[in-house]
């Protein structure tokens, strides 16, 4: 099946990509990431209302997938287990594995698919500044749900405070509910997978993939299902913006050097006309030019092939046309 192109972005620039150019910015893109939603902590009470105001939604929609998965995954250990270190570790992993696949061998493909998932993760901490949201976990026990993290840690580095390792929750920001970026992400791996995966296995695992993540987020109670909704809500408008994002980018990098190109210019031309300038015959004392720019000739000395002066003082030859050619010289006037 023929891959099509994200519109706008066939005309992406096709300059050579370096890890040593995308490494930091990948990194400098997770770190304001990190910081957002570590300084964008919100009020506890608006975030307690807004995670109960989506139970509220969920419930007029007759939607309740978080308690059923919740009560199996802490029932049963051997799927609560696996299901706490997929939580905790796999966006982590898979998430870059997949970028560093695209580099090595998808380069044509890697700037849109990166760029993709840059703006996305920016549109994702506008929506925890703005809905700071607590988990489900985080809830009152009256509400039915239990942190399988909490429950479950003595088998992993987390502790009772989300995914961050073990005495060090205080790192992170536990109300960062709205939306899901653990699906979002999935799901842009998932995407990555089907369609530059190339073999069946490949494409299997861009559809299981997201859909395990989305029901691990909910059976550990870390998110609601339209937290998960509004994460695949977040890559489909970051899709969207994506050839904006590089149309600017491009500009960008076509502008800022040209702003610095008329001193430039002004400084060539000066340097080309320099030797020009330089080789102006200066006036003689006489007002005559002296044309041979430097190179002298001593008395008597001919060029090759030069005619000898057959003319006395005074005489020079017919500058008539029809005298053209002819080797004999007019007669004097």
């Amino acid at each position: 099946m023929p891959h099509t192109e994200t519109p706008g972005t066939e005309a992406a620039p096709k300059t050579r990509l370096r890890w040593w150019t995308e490494l930091p910015l990948i990194l400098l893109v997770y770190a304001c990431y990190s910081a957002g939603r570590l300084l964008v902590r919100g009020d506890v009470a608006d975030a307690v209302d807004h995670g109960l105001a989506i139970l509220d939604i969920e419930k007029a929609l007759f939607l309740n997938a978080e308690h059923p998965l919740n009560r199996l995954f802490t029932s049963e250990p051997w799927i609560g287990v696996p299901a706490d270190f997929w939580y905790a570790s796999l966006h982590y992993l898979v998430t870059p594995a997949i970028l560093v696949w695209l580099f090595r061998s998808r380069a044509v493909r890697y700037r849109a698919a990166r760029t993709w998932l840059m703006t996305s993760t920016f549109i994702g901490l506008i929506g925890f500044t703005l809905l700071p949201t607590c988990p489900p976990r985080l809830l009152d026990a009256s509400h039915g749900f239990v942190d399988t993290m909490a429950q479950y840690s003595s088998y992993g580095w987390w502790g009772g405070e989300a995914s961050a390792p073990r005495g060090l929750g205080g790192m992170t920001n536990q109300y960062a509910a709205m939306p899901s970026l653990h699906v979002g992400w999935a799901l842009w791996c998932g995407v990555m997978l089907w369609r530059h995966g190339g073999t069946r296995t490949a494409k299997a695992a861009g559809v299981v993939y997201p859909l395990v993540t989305t029901i691990v987020v909910m059976g550990t109670a870390n998110h609601y299902f339209l937290d998960a909704v509004a994460g695949a809500a977040v890559m489909g408008a970051g899709l969207l913006l994506t050839p904006f994002v590089l149309r600017t980018a491009q500009l960008v990098r076509t502008r800022l050097p040209a702003r610095f190109a008329p001193a430039a210019t002004g400084s060539a031309a000066a340097a080309a006309t320099a030797p020009a300038t330089a080789s102006v015959p200066a006036a003689d004392g006489a007002g005559s030019a002296n044309v041979s720019g430097g190179c002298q000739t001593s008395a008597g000395e001919r060029f090759p092939r030069q005619r000898e002066q057959r003319f006395g003082a005074g005489a020079e030859p017919d500058p008539a046309p029809s005298d053209a050619g002819d080797e004999t010289p007019a007669p004097a006037r």
